[in-house]
């Protein structure tokens, strides 16, 4: 009775975990963009392996990016969440819209949210 307890709590997790699990094509490349832009902004890593992470992720968001767009389930959806990321072209599909503008991914990003080389320039270190 002892040993079947943990792989009883085992299968029932597993199957819980299994469960939770079905994200739909939005989500999956939410989740993949915050991948990329965590990877770009992240100081521990250094130039090569950003480049290497990088590189492989914006193959995976240009496919999720080309699943969402054709997805016709989002089509009859009319939830925030869809809406949200249909109006905000630019940030959702963000490798597409930065080859449509002719700019790097994390140019193209820090543009739309407001972040200029200027303003990155005229920062001061300091603590709140």
């Amino acid at each position: 009775m002892k040993t079947l307890k943990p792989l009883l709590l085992t299968a029932i997790c597993c199957a819980l975990g299994a469960a939770a699990a079905n994200a739909g094509t939005l989500e999956n490349l939410e989740r993949e963009r915050a991948i990329v832009l965590d990877t770009y902004l992240d100081q521990a890593l250094q130039l090569a392996e950003r480049q290497s992470k990088t590189r492989v992720s914006r193959t995976r968001l240009i496919d999720l990016e080309r699943m969402v767009l054709r997805d016709k389930s989002l089509s009859g959806k009319n939830t925030p969440r869809v809406r949200k990321a249909f109006d905000n072209y630019d940030l959702t599909f963000l490798v597409h819209a930065s080859t449509e503008s002719n700019r790097g991914v994390l140019d193209h990003w820090l543009e739309q949210i407001g972040v200029s080389t200027h303003s990155l320039m005229n920062t001061r270190l300091g603590r709140r």
